[in-house]
């Protein structure tokens, strides 16, 4: 009887424990600290990428310029650390970033085991494949018993043996590396005929080649690869701050609501419009901001188009369509949800 209490009380313990780790609130350490910590990609041009005075541009840079924005009322309340794909989650897991804006798949997996939770999605991607204009290759299907250069420890290494296997090809031939960096430079090496991640980063690695007319990424894709921000589970109100914030960002350019116009949409009779702006409610206090927490965003950083077309879009090195990621009415596939 003794032993069974004392598991009772052993049981006890540790969930009080683990309901205390819930509950602490990040806010309060992000606000009393004067920024937010946000982990991003080693170099990677048009979602994180450094310049040579380490200023930080990219499609998932401005998502954590828009979480700055929306609690400091200042995009450059943030400072970015690097992070390699074999330690991202760890380095979020030990407290050493706020979130992780890093080309990061979300998966059942990772959103159920980790202790992480996935805010949602700031880029539908897939995974796709880069050769060599000279090689004469049109199709991943020609790629039997190729070379094929992959960074170990992605999502990448099992679509690739996956859809070697699907359509009963030698998939003998795949190096792995540790890093990014590592396999983009093998394939530039000659060790590889090619090389497999998402397609996206593919094109911005490209930018970096030396003649990227010299390569060509194939047509076929062959994963869902829905990229998002990640935080750690159990902080109610932080999880909600990184969620809303994506979708204020998102839902902005559905209401046509830019940083150019944002001040004159003050005045707008669109009860929506007014909510997202904080002149009609109150949907900053439930969360602790201020109310116009949402103006924030679209005055310091833009909204989703915006940060799109200047970083990823047609007219950028990448030269990325918008594809799944217009928005719903435009034939895409995100979907704001409603502030209201």
């Amino acid at each position: 009887m003794k032993k069974h209490l004392f598991s009772v009380a052993v049981a006890a313990s540790v969930l009080m424990a683990g309901t205390s780790v819930a509950q602490a609130d990040l806010l309060d350490d992000v606000m009393e600290r004067g920024y937010v910590q946000c982990g991003v990609t080693e170099g990677l041009p048009g979602f994180s990428n450094p310049d040579d005075n380490n200023n930080w541009t990219g499609l998932e840079v401005d998502y954590c310029r828009a979480l700055a924005a929306a609690i400091f009322d200042d995009p450059d309340a943030v400072r970015f650390t690097p992070l390699t794909t074999a330690v991202r989650f760890e380095s979020l897991s030990n407290g050493n970033i706020d979130v992780l804006s890093r080309t990061t798949t979300w998966t059942m997996s990772r959103d159920t085991d980790l202790g992480l939770s996935f805010v949602g999605v700031t880029y539908y991607d897939g995974q796709g494949f880069i050769v060599r204009t000279a090689d004469g290759i049109t199709s991943a299907r020609e790629l039997d018993g190729a070379a094929v250069c992959i960074q170990a420890g992605t999502t990448t290494e099992l679509n690739a043996t996956d859809y070697f296997a699907a359509n009963d090809m030698d998939a003998s031939n795949f190096l792995t590396f540790a890093s990014r960096p590592e396999t983009v430079q093998a394939y530039l090496d000659g060790r590889c005929d090619t090389y497999t991640t998402d397609a996206s980063g593919i094109a911005g690695d490209r930018t970096k080649f030396d003649v990227p007319s010299d390569h060509i990424i194939l047509p076929e894709i062959i994963s869902k690869e829905p990229l998002g921000p990640v935080v750690r589970s159990g902080d109610t109100r932080w999880f909600n701050i990184t969620r809303w914030v994506l979708n204020a960002w998102q839902g902005a350019e559905e209401f046509g609501v830019t940083s150019e116009n944002v001040d004159e949409m003050l005045g707008s009779d669109n009860p929506e419009i007014r909510r997202l702006l904080g002149v009609e409610g109150d949907f900053g206090t439930p969360i602790g901001l201020t109310a116009d927490w949402a103006y924030r965003i679209i005055k310091h950083v833009g909204n989703y188009a915006e940060s799109y077309e200047a970083n990823v879009g047609p007219n950028t090195p990448l030269g990325l369509e918008r594809g799944l990621n217009a928005l719903w009415t435009n034939g895409g596939i995100h979907y704001p949800m409603p502030i209201r």
